[in-house]
């Protein structure tokens, strides 16, 4: 199905539906993936189209370099987006698997014919417990700012880079230009809602008080 023409109304609404829960095209950090949807476009998205919009404006402020550096295979623009019953067919699927009642054979006795029911839900049940669980994750762009134009950037990263927990990824970072030669580290990063909080990400940055003097949340998003 994919997005359909990316410069008209119809395609536009599509890709803007498509990102209203998504930070990227595919998975949680930016990849080909997004290149190759950014490319079909003619343009940025009117501000109607606010999901598509604000996603087209994050991949826009990479550069050449960075862009180079992104995750991932290029393929067609029609393998991207919304696929026409994936989910539900799987869905359908997973469920048809298990006939809970069998052929109804005349020559089967009740007692058996019991016996093969009540396996069959067994497994049934047993099927369904062992779906994975869905886990709630947000994808958060950070601004990390020093204290002037002297401080070792690369070893502001660095220490950005340090802060490790279960449920905590690291993804693309750039250096962003503020004023009178400062640069500030922007940096993404994927969370497991359960187990990561800004707060700790502000707290543990702001540790490294040599370096850092502030950080600022700039995009916080569920994916």
């Amino acid at each position: 199905m994919g997005f359909g023409n990316l410069n008209d109304e119809s395609g536009l609404r599509t890709l803007n539906d498509y990102l209203a829960d998504k930070s990227y095209i595919e998975g949680y950090v930016p990849s080909q993936a997004d290149l190759v949807v950014f490319a079909a476009l003619s343009g940025p998205p009117d501000w109607k189209f606010v999901h598509a919009r604000r996603w087209y404006n994050q991949i826009a402020s990479y550069g050449d370099e960075e862009r180079k550096q992104f995750v991932g295979v290029k393929k067609s623009l029609t393998e991207y987006g919304p696929q026409k019953g994936a989910g539900a067919a799987e869905d359908d699927d997973d469920d048809d698997d298990v006939d809970l009642f069998g052929d109804d054979d005349d020559d089967e006795d009740d007692e058996e014919r019991a016996r093969i029911q009540e396996e069959r839900r067994k497994m049934y049940a047993e099927k369904k417990s062992k779906k994975p669980t869905v886990i709630a994750k947000s994808n958060i762009i950070l601004d990390v700012k020093p204290w002037d134009d002297e401080t070792d950037m690369a070893e502001l990263e660095k220490n950005v880079r340090s802060v490790s927990a279960d449920g905590l990824l690291w993804g693309a970072s750039k250096l962003v230009e503020v004023a009178y030669g400062i640069k500030k580290l922007q940096i993404s990063c994927v969370v497991e809602d359960e187990k990561i909080g800004s707060d700790f990400l502000e707290d543990s940055i702001t540790a490294f008080e040599d370096h850092i003097q502030s950080v600022d949340i700039v995009a916080f998003n569920k994916v």
